[in-house]
């Protein structure tokens, strides 16, 4: 009996150190419906993106948790990474992101901003993504801004939303835009509408994204 406990557990400990431990978070994996292992290489892909497509010196914008895999894997400069510990800079970067085009382009010129990164995980289904991240965002922003007011990204109901209840505030931010431009055009699940966010479980409110200060 306690041979056969000794051989559970070596299997058990070796599943457990080549499937949990062994998936760095820049390459994730998941389960399938079939019970196969899927890949995502998103975030790898994109860095190596940044190192082939942009200038050596070009800045990018980020959420804090992206700076270093920016700066390690895509050898370009953050304007806030993991050990920022000014915390104006970080809310000013979440100021960008909470407000309205007009209101953070100026911000972005000022910090000589080249490039600007979100992570959106609404097409596949992955859950720790900005949007879901943006109230956070929001809240450090608003410790700094008083501008930003975190029950103005709430709808009517005060329900934190990204459908047609989404408040204008949401929907005009540019988390919102960023995330959900050309979004509205993508059939993503089977019977359900254009533009349907498989994390949020809801079709997005406004289809027409349109992005008039960047590009």
């Amino acid at each position: 009996g306690l041979m056969l406990l000794f051989m559970f557990y070596t299997v058990h400990c070796t599943w457990v150190t080549s499937t949990a431990y062994s998936s760095p978070s820049i390459v994730l994996q998941a389960r399938g419906g079939d019970g196969g292992r899927v890949i995502f290489d998103d975030f790898r892909e994109a860095y190596a993106w940044l190192a082939h497509n942009t200038a050596p010196d070009a800045r990018i914008a980020s959420w804090w948790d992206y700076g270093y895999q920016i700066t390690g894997m895509g050898n370009r400069t953050t304007i806030v990474d993991n050990n920022t510990r000014n915390n104006t800079h970080i809310a000013t970067i979440g100021l960008i992101m909470a407000s309205t085009e007009e209101r953070a382009y100026p911000i972005v010129r000022m910090l000589d901003i080249d490039y600007m990164l979100v992570v959106f995980g609404g097409m596949i289904g992955y859950s720790s993504d900005d949007i879901n991240k943006f109230l956070w965002m929001v809240r450090i922003s608003g410790g700094v801004y008083p501008e930003v007011v975190e029950r103005d990204y709430f709808s009517s109901q005060g329900q934190y939303r990204v459908d047609n209840t989404a408040s204008k505030r949401m929907t005009q931010s540019m988390m919102y835009k960023m995330c959900y431009h050309r979004f509205g055009e993508l059939n993503t699940v089977y019977g359900r509408g254009l533009g349907f966010d498989r994390v949020r479980y809801a079709e997005i409110g406004d289809k027409n994204v349109q992005i008039s200060y960047f590009e």
